[in-house]
């Protein structure tokens, strides 16, 4: 018969061995977040990439185009996942997620990563390109590889600069005809303070709030106005709450594919090969089929009976010439500024 001390000596060791176990649980775990050991399912990396707009919108169909590439070019080895309406998070979540490495890929505004990439406000300055094809120029080039540097600095990577188009301005109070016109209107900006100050310039009340939110606090007229996109305003519901859409295309809105760093260096060469081969034929086929959307948006906000107006941009453009010199050292320096001006 086994004595009571030899007992509590077996039932102290079984503790340990139990103790040891739970940990080197958790360390797998863990190892599996830390972007280092991508978790796998029967011999499948799984990579999941959210973003905050609509099941129709371009960015799901060519993120969906996407993962097909990805699969195709990995002979199926990695599944991508799309997570669009915000699914994964707001755009600020996405990105922190891929910074503490709970969430592997995201398609997101240039807005949200002010706040850990300034540098990234050069290209959401107002009025900065002429066209599509001169940002295109400037993304896919030396100016658009200085960014990419330095969000890697921030523990992401862009695979990609995929297209969103330019921005304007839609309302329930007037026409914007004018800047003088946006005086005392409540809109709803993306949470950067350059884009802020856009519209504070202009006479506006900038707040700055979330994209899931946007329709409700439009609907519930806590805020008079939005801006964005032409695709991303109709696929957001805004032809059903607001009266006027403007023209002001203030904004150029390039949007990075982004990936978390340490997670991607955690990949086998020839995935990473393929994840970048297939951000950048999904990137020519993103802005294709966004661009051949856009018209088609515009046919149906006015359907919906918005009142749409084309103003003459040239005051509008002077009324925010003192925000590039307020904002010229932040962004790279002038003579970056003046680069990407001359860009043809």
């Amino acid at each position: 018969m086994m004595s009571k001390k030899f007992i509590k000596k077996i039932l102290a060791l079984s503790l340990i061995v139990l103790l040891i176990v739970a940990i080197a649980g958790c360390g797998n775990d863990n190892a599996k977040k830390d972007g280092n050991n991508p978790s796998t399912k029967d011999g499948k990396i799984t990579i999941r990439v959210g973003h905050v707009l609509a099941p129709d919108h371009t960015y799901n169909l060519a993120l969906n185009h996407f993962a097909e590439l990805v699969s195709k070019k990995t002979n199926g080895k990695v599944e991508v996942k799309v997570f669009p309406s915000s699914q994964l998070g707001n755009e600020r979540d996405l990105v922190e997620g891929m910074q503490v490495h709970t969430v592997e890929m995201g398609l997101i505004s240039t807005g949200p990563i002010s706040g850990f990439v300034p540098e990234i406000m050069l290209l959401d300055l107002p009025y900065l390109f002429r066209d599509q094809a001169h940002a295109y120029k400037v993304l896919d080039g030396e100016v658009g590889d200085m960014i990419n540097k330095k969000m890697l600095d921030a523990g992401i990577r862009n695979l990609a600069w995929w297209d969103q188009g330019f921005r304007s301005v839609f309302n329930t109070k007037r026409p914007i005809n004018k800047p003088e016109d946006m005086s005392g209107i409540k809109i709803r900006v993306m949470e950067n303070p350059l884009m802020i100050d856009t519209f504070n310039i202009m006479g506006a009340s900038s707040t700055p709030m979330a994209w899931g939110e946007v329709y409700t606090a439009l609907q519930q007229k806590t805020i008079d106005a939005a801006e964005g996109a032409m695709e991303t305003a109709y696929t957001g519901g805004f032809a059903e709450v607001t009266k006027y859409l403007s023209m002001t295309k203030h904004f150029y809105s390039g949007v990075p594919l982004l990936i978390d760093e340490k997670f991607f260096q955690g990949l086998p060469e020839d995935i990473k090969k393929a994840l970048q081969e297939a951000a950048v034929e999904g990137r020519d086929y993103e802005r294709k089929l966004l661009q051949s959307r856009e018209q088609e948006m515009l046919a149906k906000i006015k359907e919906k009976g918005v009142e749409v107006n084309t103003p003459d941009l040239e005051p509008f453009r002077k009324a925010v010439q003192p925000l590039y010199d307020k904002y010229a050292q932040k962004v790279g320096g002038k003579d970056l500024i003046q680069k990407v001006i001359d860009t043809k």
